[in-house]
């Protein structure tokens, strides 16, 4: 299911077709049960506006439940570069055979960040975690040792921010690895069936188009919660602009 909800296409699709047959078959009970009194009416009026209002609110839920993720991945894409940029000046600090080779670490691992960002192939996706693993022990290592050798405030300085830059990728892990639970995803599925069966029993109509209008509305909804929600599967997507930025101001002479 996991993989389904990184595609908010899958997604749009999917809801479309369940929630039009739940729809479609409302409607065949509701023309077998019909009688003289209007099924939009009293009890059963009740009961679909409730429906359609928890339904409401679960959307509404879930939609800031992604926007509050997807503003926890920009705010950590900016720790990144910040945590990066300031170990750069900090590494100023270290001898100059030390420096000079911390800085052009520093910007490989810069450019494995950016390409996090970008990558949506898993296997390209583990082949940057592998190198950036690896980039992360050379850099700890890099500092390590000037600072065992000269163990001054000014060295643990430097040994801080390298430690700052190798956390900032770990919350930023942490922050794509938060999703919206599963079970919130059943619960909005469940509540759209049983108000499109609801909605199609009562509907007394001969046309069954109308039938098709709330499925499409709910189903934008669950897309676009979809889309915001997945980190790499969707179009809204958190850009490496401050990265890139660092980037490009690394390497300005």
């Amino acid at each position: 299911m996991s993989k389904l909800l990184s595609h908010p296409l899958g997604v749009f699709a999917l809801a479309v077709v369940v929630q039009w047959l739940a729809a479609l078959i409302g409607d065949v009970f509701g023309k077998r049960r019909r009688t003289a009194a209007a099924p939009g009416q009293g009890d059963f009026a009740t009961a679909l506006s409730a429906t359609l209002t928890l339904l409401a609110l679960i959307i509404g839920f879930s939609f800031s439940m992604a926007i509050g993720r997807y503003d926890l991945r920009k705010t950590y894409e900016e720790a990144e570069a910040n945590a990066i940029g300031t170990e750069f000046v900090r590494v100023d600090l270290l001898p100059a055979a030390n420096a000079a080779a911390l800085r052009e670490l520093l910007k490989k691992y810069l450019d494995q960040r950016i390409l996090f960002y970008g990558a949506r192939d898993n296997r390209r996706l583990d082949e940057i975690n592998a190198d950036t693993a690896k980039l992360q022990g050379v850099l700890w290592s890099a500092v390590v040792r000037p600072a065992a050798a000269n163990p001054t405030p000014l060295m643990a300085l430097v040994v801080s921010g390298m430690n700052d830059v190798l956390n900032a990728q770990g919350y930023t892990q942490a922050a794509w690895w938060n999703r919206i639970p599963q079970e919130t995803w059943m619960l909005m599925a469940v509540i759209a069936i049983f108000a499109n069966l609801l909605l199609g029993y009562g509907e007394r109509r001969t046309s069954r188009s109308i039938l098709f209008v709330l499925p499409v509305i709910v189903s934008c909804a669950f897309a676009l919660i979809a889309d915001i929600d997945s980190p790499r599967g969707g179009a809204i997507r958190v850009l490496p602009q401050n990265l890139i930025a660092l980037s490009q101001s690394l390497t300005q002479p």
